[in-house]
């Protein structure tokens, strides 16, 4: 029995201390393990990056005097355009045939005539009414001369005015100068029974037709003059710099004004005309703070061969022509960015950032005024981060390549 216990407990002895052993043993074999794989690593070779100086193109710039010609649009209208309104009633008897939207016709021609028995009527009655006045002025002034030689005779003492007739014989006048004034009248309404055209021009609308009768005042057709046509262009206030535009424009002469150029898609080709600033409206729009300055375009309707005529409503951009800038440097517009900066390769082939002075920014160009010298060297393709002082090599663009190349860049590469 004894025996037997002491077997157990040696048992269980050992299997404690296997508890307690084998841990250790793991622990031990891991770090070994651990410090093998440290010991034995292979070593990694410590290389520097290799410098790449980065190849640019740049273009050498050069003053130029250019003229800064303004970019503005509007739509055409006609300079003189007016309603077709009778100042005398009547049934319409004749129409021009060529009072019809869009038909022409020349001035002094007769586009509307007026029935005009009625005011020939009155003619006839205003000419029997002058008959008899002058009947009566012609009775009145024999009686007045009876009255004075009978006076002489037998009166004695100042006749009065009525004893000599005189204010029968003023009655007598005054009948005859009414008679006469309402023949003058009856012959204003018979003329007016035919309307005559004021100027050569077109028909835009029509609203009457033949046999109607009309009324003074009633609207009958609406014509425009083909003599001229006009263009409201608005333009900004800091604009006005750019133009020889005079404000004050009560000396100056139509002829002497900027040159304008209208363009416009019609008939499937881009099509121009060429007119002048004639003047500026005399206050600025109260909504958008601009400026209207009015263009004009003689003979818009002129025959010329393959041009169509300029017709009112049709909107057109136009370019006026500005003064003249000397000593402006023009750059592509990927050759400055948002910070009015530009890249400059200095005498060592070093990257500098310069600050321009800028004059104006138009879409496919950037003038400059100042912050450049002539010849100086600028970036416009070939750098994506920009460095001060950064050394790169010069490949110089061709001609062609100047804005291409800076058209096609980031901005926001390219300072």
């Amino acid at each position: 029995m004894k025996i037997w216990e002491s077997g157990v407990l040696e048992n269980l002895t050992s299997k404690g201390m296997l508890k307690i052993i084998l841990p250790v043993l793991v622990m031990l074999a891991g770090i070994s393990i651990s410090w093998a794989i440290v010991v034995h690593r292979p070593q990694a070779k410590s290389e520097l990056p290799e410098s790449k100086t980065p190849l640019v193109q740049v273009i050498s710039v050069e003053p130029r005097t250019l003229k800064l010609n303004i970019q503005s649009q509007g739509v055409v209208v006609p300079r003189t355009e007016i309603d077709l309104v009778p100042e005398v009633a009547g049934q319409i008897i004749r129409l021009h045939p060529s009072l019809v939207a869009g038909g022409f016709f020349e001035a002094g021609e007769i586009l509307i005539t007026v029935d005009p028995r009625d005011y020939d009527y009155a003619i006839a009655e205003a000419l029997a009414r002058i008959a008899e006045a002058e009947r009566q002025v012609a009775m009145e002034e024999a009686q007045a001369e009876q009255a004075r030689n009978e006076w002489k005779v037998l009166g004695e003492g100042q006749p009065t005015p009525l004893t000599l007739r005189e204010p029968q014989l003023a009655e007598a006048y005054a009948k005859l100068k009414a008679a006469q004034a309402d023949l003058i009248k009856a012959r204003l309404q018979r003329s007016r029974c035919e309307w005559r055209a004021p100027f050569s021009g077109r028909v835009r609308n029509k609203h009457i037709g033949l046999g109607q009768y009309v009324q003074p005042g009633e609207k009958l057709a609406r014509i425009y003059a083909i003599d001229v046509a006009q263009v409201r262009l608005p333009l900004a206030t800091d604009q006005l710099a750019y133009l020889d535009l005079l404000l004050d424009h009560r000396n100056s002469k139509p002829e002497t004004g900027p040159k304008v150029t209208l363009s416009a898609e019609l008939a499937g080709a881009l099509r121009r005309w060429e007119g002048r600033i004639v003047r500026a409206e005399g206050a600025l729009d109260e909504e958008t703070g601009l400026l209207h300055a009015v263009a004009e375009i003689r003979n818009p309707y002129a025959e010329e061969a393959g041009q169509p005529p300029l017709m009112p409503g049709l909107f057109v951009k136009a370019e006026i022509e500005g003064r003249e800038q000397s000593d402006v440097f023009e750059l592509p517009p990927g050759a400055v960015n948002g910070a009015r900066e530009a890249l400059w390769i200095d005498a060592e082939d070093r990257l500098r950032i310069r600050r321009l002075d800028i004059l104006r920014s138009e879409p496919d160009r950037v003038l400059v005024k100042s912050g450049l010298n002539k010849g100086d060297r600028l970036v416009i393709a070939g750098i994506d981060i920009p460095i001060e002082g950064m050394k790169v090599k010069i490949q110089a663009a061709r001609p062609e390549q100047k804005f291409e190349k800076a058209a096609k860049s980031d901005a926001g590469g390219t300072p």
